[in-house]
């Protein structure tokens, strides 16, 4: 069974740097592109970042130039590097397959950016 777990959130400020890491159970993970997600209050989830089994990165143009991310195919592990954060970066962020895969969908981590 696979099994993708997120951590490494929390609160910062404005400008401030995260690195979220998602640690994936299972054979899945190295043959398949992943991303990031993240859903704000009241919004709907949206992919963020993906990064291809190569490790070609892909970004929404809003986290382009600020975030980063990375696979480590050894440790099963991707992870978001997230600088400059910014208030409306606030959300809940998963990490799933890209594309997502409805029955892989963790707890995820919360990211709230505030002064």
């Amino acid at each position: 069974q696979v099994q993708l777990v997120e951590s490494g959130g929390g609160l910062v400020q404005p400008g401030g740097s995260l690195r979220l890491s998602c640690a994936a159970s299972g054979s899945i993970f190295n043959n398949n592109a992943m991303g990031w997600y993240r859903q704000a209050p009241g919004k709907q989830r949206e992919l963020v970042a993906s990064i291809s089994s190569g490790g070609r990165g892909y970004y929404v143009d809003s986290v382009k130039g600020r975030f980063t991310i990375s696979r480590d195919n050894a440790k099963r592990t991707v992870y978001l590097q997230m600088d400059n954060l910014k208030p409306e970066d606030t959300a809940v962020y998963y990490c799933n397959l890209a594309p997502a895969y409805r029955h892989l969908w963790g707890q995820g981590t919360q990211v709230t950016v505030s002064s």
